[in-house]
Parts: C-alpha cells; sequence; structure tokens
C-alpha cells in the first residue's frame, strides 16, 4: 500500500503538534505568572476618585485618627467610607470654596452619598469583617501598608486567597496591644509581646484556617 503522507510531510506534522503543545505549555506558564505578579492585583495602582483625598495630609501630617472617617471599623464588617459631613465638619473651616471639594458640597447639599471608588475591594465570595480583625489586634497598617505616607491610596498587598493565608496560618507576628492597632509604623518593644497577645487573643490556628470561616 503507498504510504499517505510523505516523511517530510509527517516530520512537519510532528513539529506542528510539539510546537503547538510547547505554545500552550508556554502560555500556561505566562498566564500563571502574571496571576501571581502584583500587576493582576493593582497593587501600587491608585483609583480614580470624586476627590482627590490625601491620607498622607490627614493621617500623617495632620495624625487624624482612621476612625474619624472610618466610623464603623471597630464594630462592622465594613470600616465604612466618609461621608459629606465627615468631610465638612472640618472643610466648613478651612478650604471653604477650594474647587477640589466642590462633589463634597454637591453631596452635602442633595443629601447624596460620595461615589468613593474601593481600592481594597474583595471578591463576593470571600467574607471579611474588619471589626473581628481589629478587636483581634490586627492593625490597619498590616492589610492597607502606611497610608500615612501616601498621597494616593494604593493597594500594597495582593489581598489574595494565598496572602491571607499565610497570615491565618501564623497570625502571631501581626498581633498588636489593641491601642496599637490604628498606629503607623508601630514596633514591639518587647521581643515575647507576640506571643503573649497570641495567648490574649486566643487565636486558633484551626478556626482561622477554615474554609466557613471566609467563605459562607
Amino acid at each position: 500500500m503507498a504510504q499517505l503522507f510523505s516523511p517530510r510531510s509527517t516530520t512537519a506534522f510532528r513539529a506542528v503538534i510539539i510546537l503547538a503543545a510547547l505554545g500552550v505549555m508556554g502560555a500556561g506558564a505566562l498566564a500563571y505568572v502574571w496571576a501571581r505578579s502584583d500587576a493582576a492585583w493593582n497593587v501600587g495602582q491608585p483609583a480614580a476618585q470624586p476627590v482627590p483625598f490625601r491620607h498622607d495630609l490627614h493621617s500623617g501630617a495632620l495624625a487624624i485618627d482612621c476612625r474619624y472617617c472610618h466610623s464603623t471599623v471597630e464594630r462592622a464588617a465594613q470600616a465604612g467610607m466618609p461621608s459629606a459631613q465627615t468631610c465638612m465638619s472640618c472643610h466648613s473651616q478651612v478650604w471653604v470654596g477650594a474647587s477640589v471639594l466642590e462633589p463634597v458640597r454637591s453631596s452635602l447639599a442633595l443629601n447624596q452619598p460620595i461615589e468613593w471608588t474601593s481600592v481594597h475591594r474583595l471578591p463576593e465570595h470571600a467574607y471579611f469583617h474588619h471589626g473581628a480583625h481589629v478587636s483581634k489586634g490586627v492593625a490597619c497598617e498590616t492589610c492597607h501598608g502606611r497610608v500615612d505616607q501616601m498621597p494616593k491610596t494604593v493597594r500594597t498587598e495582593t489581598l489574595s486567597m494565598g496572602w491571607c493565608l499565610d497570615c491565618h496560618r501564623d497570625p502571631t507576628p501581626r498581633f498588636r496591644p489593641r491601642a496599637e492597632v490604628f498606629a503607623m509604623g508601630w514596633t514591639p518593644h518587647d521581643k515575647a509581646a507576640p506571643d503573649d497577645l497570641k495567648a490574649f487573643y486566643q487565636a486558633a490556628a484551626q478556626r482561622l484556617t477554615s474554609c466557613s470561616t471566609c467563605h459562607r
């Protein structure tokens, strides 16, 4: 029986198959690297905001407590975003009439919330409770970074499942006294303090790594 394909055609076909397989493997590797990169999680990328709010000025230079604007952070799942009334409690006295604050004044006049853009929004299938973390001595800085040094608020961590689990598996190094949760740049004075705090907060690794803790 005559050969259907010539040896050259067979060799070319095999080469195409090998190149296609290598291409698929390469694309998979690139996708894996991309998924684990900061760019894929918008780390370091500021979001467009209705008002050019500066944490480095408010939280840093003026040392305004996080809770003044994020008023529900100690008791609720959401930290709370500042209302126009909160902003105007200061800006009715300073920067009065500044054009950049027009969205705030309009929000107050129309009784409509300011449409802030969340920088740290998690996917819907992930449950996160700010109050639970704050009450256990996990600082704002742990997840949000040094916002007191940010002209524009950006992510400093991926907030991926892997990143969260790194902490949940061993939260001890992140614990702080409750009085220091809202402090920026705090460091423990006593090397034994984290272990003492772990006992104080009764952090059980089994509960922290249970699927149902974060996926409900």
